[in-house]
């Protein structure tokens, strides 16, 4: 540690910050290169199916989602449909728009398993008016 050992401390720095996990996942990129939507925060797809998925232990619920093939990286996801009665204004072969849920280090939210996106748009059309009867759906 005395002079002249400037070289060896910024070697031995850059040796040990690799060890550090986030460190490295900035730095490789990792969480973009994962993630379906690329890092953005949001993207858009086409529903090929509607789904049911169960809630998780306690509760008891059929949670109404949708799988979606995204249009930048034909990875499928299935994407939850928020709202009352919502799934009746979404189509299979309709265009959507999805983002993230925001559950905890982007993992799922709340009881529904596996699935980290929500459903935000239908052919341009945003869920939430098509829902309250504001708005009719569009045609593509």
């Amino acid at each position: 540690m005395g002079l002249m050992s400037a070289r060896k401390l910024k070697k031995r720095r850059k040796k040990f910050r690799w060890k550090n996990v986030k460190y490295k996942k900035r730095t490789l990129r990792l969480k973009a290169k994962s993630d379906p939507l690329g890092g953005d925060s949001q993207a858009k797809g086409i529903v090929l199916e509607k789904i049911q998925l169960e809630a998780k232990q306690p509760n008891s619920a059929m949670r109404k989602c949708v799988r979606v093939q995204l249009s930048g990286s034909n990875k499928k996801v299935a994407a939850f449909v928020p709202g009352n009665l919502a799934q009746k204004h979404i189509d299979e072969h309709d265009e959507v728009m999805i983002e993230c849920i925001g559950g905890k280090q982007g993992r799922a939210k709340g009881d529904i398993p596996c699935v980290r996106f929500q459903v935000i748009k239908v052919n341009d059309q945003t869920l939430r008016q098509l829902v309250r009867g504001k708005i009719e759906k569009g045609r593509r």
